[in-house]
């Protein structure tokens, strides 16, 4: 197996709280769902890696960029080994629609909800054969899988706009 490549995988959000997904196609994960994103360039920070790859495949540009965890993805099937580091943000125009810029690399981009995504990774584990099943990337499954503290909940903290409506990382007090 090859040594770790760091991905990033983005949380675009709009103003209802919902996120784009896309089907993959073309490359490992092929018939998969999973966020906007991609590999982390040397030299490029997290931000900057999310807004140009957000703007590469969806021409959506967003603001307000946040971190929020990081999953450890072996995809063994494909000899491949990531470090997905997730990101939440904000689009710049909430007007705008995600357009589909790479289709040799994505089928389609829709916007979902955390609940739906919840729904998915527990399908996944448990009834593949239900008819609103959706196989999901599996950075994405281990999100759920590898951070369980990483729910969606009126106490997000991530992004300004998100306070209300989105994502939540609890972590545990700190004992002095």
């Amino acid at each position: 197996m090859l040594s770790p490549k760091v991905g990033v995988g983005v949380f675009v959000l709009n103003k209802e709280g919902k996120f784009v997904l896309g089907k993959r196609k073309g490359s490992h994960g092929h018939g998969t769902w999973a966020l906007p994103g991609g590999h982390l360039e040397a030299g490029e920070s997290f931000e900057d890696c999310a807004a140009r790859e957000v703007l590469e495949e969806t021409n959506l540009k967003i603001k307000n960029i946040r971190f929020l965890t990081a999953t450890n993805d072996v995809m063994v099937a494909e000899n491949k080994h990531y470090v997905t580091i997730w990101v939440a943000c904000e689009m710049v125009d909430n007007q705008a629609v995600a357009e589909n810029l790479e289709p040799e690399k994505c089928e389609v981009w829709e916007w979902v909800t955390w609940e739906e995504l919840k729904r998915w990774a527990k399908l996944e584990v448990v009834e593949r054969t239900d008819p609103g099943y959706r196989a999901l990337f599996l950075p994405l499954l281990n999100i759920v899988a590898q951070r369980p503290d990483f729910k969606g909940d009126k106490r997000a903290q991530v992004c300004r706009t998100l306070e209300e409506r989105f994502l939540v990382i609890e972590r545990p007090a700190v004992k002095k």
